[in-house]
């Protein structure tokens, strides 16, 4: 009986070892890692986001990690109310048209298309309006105040 209660007592206490969460130290990540913009007249300027250099006002730019992570992830807003925004395919929520696309920065920001009678048909290729045939015009971009 004594064997089987000093088996129990090392098979719980082992158990309660081994269960313990181990302390891991995240590792250490340095400034420059965490720099994803910089200014291109000033490489001593370095944020975490996007804005201008404060010694002279230039946009900064994004380091070529960021860049290649732009270039692979997209976001899709309303032509129509940019400030309803998606990760993935979709309507607009005011306007129920179809998400584009955002190009901003791109080469081909700004080349969203509409009918000029159907303001709810948009597209980021030329074409027709499926409702009344009309030709899609290109639409002025949209800039936001700031």
């Amino acid at each position: 009986m004594k064997k089987i209660i000093l088996l129990l007592f090392v098979l719980t206490a082992t158990t309660a070892v081994f269960a313990q969460k181990s302390k891991s130290v995240p590792p250490k990540a340095d400034s420059a890692a965490q720099a994803r913009y910089t200014c291109s007249m000033h490489p001593d300027v370095v944020s975490d986001k996007p804005g201008n250099c404060p010694k002279c006002n230039m946009p900064l730019t994004a380091s070529l990690k960021e860049q290649m992570k732009q270039d692979v992830t997209h976001t899709y807003i309303c032509p129509m109310h940019p400030e309803v925004g998606s990760d993935h395919k979709g309507i607009c929520a005011k306007c129920k048209s179809k998400l584009v696309i955002n190009r901003t920065g791109s080469k081909q920001a700004g080349k969203i298309y509409s009918c000029s009678m159907h303001k709810d048909v948009v597209s980021n290729e030329t074409g027709k309006c499926p409702i009344c045939g009309a030709v899609l015009t290109a639409a002025k971009p949209i800039t936001k105040p700031g």
